[in-house]
């Protein structure tokens, strides 16, 4: 019997996510996981028990395609509470199978052949991919170290008529760089001339640290009124295998998301949807505290990284933690990332990998996680002081 012809790949260069690689690699050698963006710590118990309340009460059909209506309600009242932005939470938010979905409806919604979209390396893995199966093209722009920032100028001449979407993500993955003042004003001016689509990915919104606030796109009305703006309840309430993130966008673009979306996943679980409704409305206070909370981990992390030999430059944002090791080798981060966790029993991941040509990323930077119990993060210093 003939063998049956395999198809042309769409993404042919494209293998597992250097997080899926690392966080096996870690497992295997039974090292401490920094790697994959996880915490190691459960979710509010008042959370669970909502869900499981819900679930025993017999909500386990289908819900609405867009999201159940009390949490559509309850994001409504949070974006008008946080960000003085008032929505229509019928036509204006979509709950999504994590950011991830929401990340690629949004761009097939508005990306085709021949388009551009401008990405910033360092970058999440999946913007490049999503963008190439739309037949479009990214455009990546480098941060400028060693504060991770956008260089507007190198915007503004990378535009062209085939420019169609410019991809924001603050605070950033894997930097934790975050938008300043100075960045919206820039923002603002390029949307005012060119009228392109943002995409702001503000997974991370609540980890904002040293008292410093996050400029959601939901803050400025003319850029939310060009905007996809994506949220993840995973990374808020420490429930990433839960996968449920939400799109807010205005209604016409809406409109658009979900004409992906409801081909593509058409819903997210009901139980969940209804305890996030509710543990949102009733306690405000978590995702409020959330960035005090992840900054104790930070400070505790790097201060107990103040012996080793890596340079430390405390994040901004998220919950990830980058390391300068060019005091101590030469190798490739790729390298020294595998070695590492199976020498030294710590997995980390390289930054290059978020670089849209690697190969020529001479960095030497690891990123690691501190979402992680104190106990973790302690343990995990130990180690990186001892090389």
């Amino acid at each position: 019997m003939n063998s049956p012809t395999l198809p042309v790949s769409k993404l042919p260069d494209v293998g597992t996510t250097i997080f899926s690689v690392m966080s096996a690699l870690a497992s295997h050698h039974q090292a401490l996981n920094l790697s994959q963006g996880f915490p190691d710590f459960d979710p509010p118990e008042a959370l669970v028990d909502l869900v499981h309340g819900y679930m025993i009460s017999g909500n386990n059909q289908y819900p609405p395609m867009i999201g159940v209506p009390s949490l559509l309600a309850a994001i409504g009242g949070k974006v008008q509470k946080d960000y003085l932005c008032s929505v229509q939470p019928e036509e204006e938010v979509t709950i999504t199978a994590g950011a991830t979905e929401a990340l690629f409806c949004a761009i097939a919604a508005v990306v085709g052949a021949g388009d551009e979209v401008i990405v910033f390396d360092p970058a999440y893995d999946s913007y490049d991919p999503v963008i190439r199966l739309q037949g479009g093209r990214a455009i990546h722009l480098e941060l400028t170290l060693p504060n991770y920032q956008i260089d507007w100028d190198q915007v503004r001449d990378a535009l062209s008529p085939r420019t169609r979407m410019l991809i924001i993500n603050s605070p950033h993955n894997p930097s934790g760089a975050i938008l300043g003042e100075e960045d919206i004003r820039a923002l603002r001016e390029i949307v005012a001339s060119h009228g392109l689509y943002l995409l702001s990915d503000e997974v991370y919104e609540h980890m904002v640290f040293d008292g410093k606030a996050h400029l959601s796109l939901c803050r400025y009305e003319d850029l939310y009124a060009r905007s996809f703006v994506i949220s993840s309840f995973g990374k808020t309430y420490h429930a990433t295998g839960w996968k449920v993130g939400y799109c807010l966008a205005p209604p016409g673009l809406t409109t658009e998301f979900r004409r992906i979306h409801q081909y593509l996943t058409f819903t997210v679980n009901t139980p969940v949807q209804l305890a996030l409704a509710d543990f949102l409305n009733e306690h405000a206070e978590h995702h409020e505290q959330l960035g005090a909370f992840y900054q104790r981990k930070r400070d505790l992390f790097c201060a107990r990284l103040s012996a080793s030999r890596f340079s430390v430059q405390p994040s901004p944002g998220t919950y990830f933690q980058l390391l300068d090791y060019s005091a101590i080798s030469n190798e490739r981060d790729t390298v020294l990332a595998r070695r590492w966790t199976q020498e030294k029993g710590i997995a980390t991941i390289p930054i290059s990998v978020f670089y849209g040509r690697p190969e020529r990323c001479t960095q030497r930077v690891l990123r690691l996680c501190f979402a992680k119990d104190d106990q973790t993060l302690k343990q995990a210093a130990d180690i990186l002081c001892q090389i």
